[in-house]
């Protein structure tokens, strides 16, 4: 005979699998803002104590401390991918769009997590392939509708803003990313103002692409 699950017990299922989903949120969240904070050199015991939860449940989570790494900055980047696709669907001025999105992606502060990735900071990682399409999508559409709106210069394509993104966004060496976090904006700002027709020069080389951004072989 099989055995019956009750009503209550399915009910402990759900709770149990719903708390460990909140676990591992947690944990995300609290790696992330350590990490930002504080750089590589944070301690899972850190982590742990700002996600309120012990050493044994992060492990129960993630394999080792690069899986963690790994899964922050997927998460940060899933969450880009979101903005780019919500600036352009509910921002009808053009430029403020971009503004948008330029704020928004600098708010995940992924100049702080670049330097932390054992293998380089890969923009477009192999494993969002379709993260990448989605971005690259959004991203150029929203230019595009700048360009045509004549207040972004034609000289500058997507792959410009996701290079200066990661550049404005990390600390200085020898300093507070907390300190400098109250400039950035001020900073963006001159960046943006940078992107605006009428051009003011003519910038040298060309934009780079998406492929560009990507690790050779």
């Amino acid at each position: 005979m099989g055995t019956t699950i009750t009503t209550a017990e399915r009910g402990h299922v759900h709770r149990m699998r719903a708390d460990a989903s909140r676990n591992r949120e947690r944990i995300v969240a609290a790696a992330r803002e350590a990490f930002v904070e504080y750089g590589a050199e944070v301690t899972l015991d850190q982590i742990a104590r700002r996600a309120g939860v012990g050493n044994a449940t992060i492990y129960r989570h993630f394999a080792d401390r690069s899986e963690l790494i790994r899964q922050v900055t997927l998460e940060v980047m899933n969450r880009i991918v979101e903005l780019a696709e919500s600036a352009l669907a509910d921002t009808p001025d053009a430029f403020a769009a971009l503004q948008r999105f330029v704020h928004g992606a600098a708010n995940e502060k992924i100049g702080a997590l670049c330097p932390m990735l054992s293998d380089g900071c890969e923009l477009i990682a192999a494993e969002l392939a379709d993260k990448r399409v989605r971005l690259e999508r959004a991203l150029e559409d929203i230019m595009d509708r700048a360009r045509r709106s004549g207040q972004l210069r034609p000289d500058v394509a997507a792959g410009d803003i996701l290079i200066a993104l990661p550049q404005l966004t990390r600390p200085l060496p020898g300093t507070s990313c907390l300190n400098l976090e109250r400039f950035a904006d001020r900073h963006l700002q001159l960046f943006l103002d940078g992107l605006r027709a009428p051009a003011r020069s003519t910038l040298p080389g060309s934009a780079p692409t998406f492929e560009d951004l990507q690790r050779q072989s």
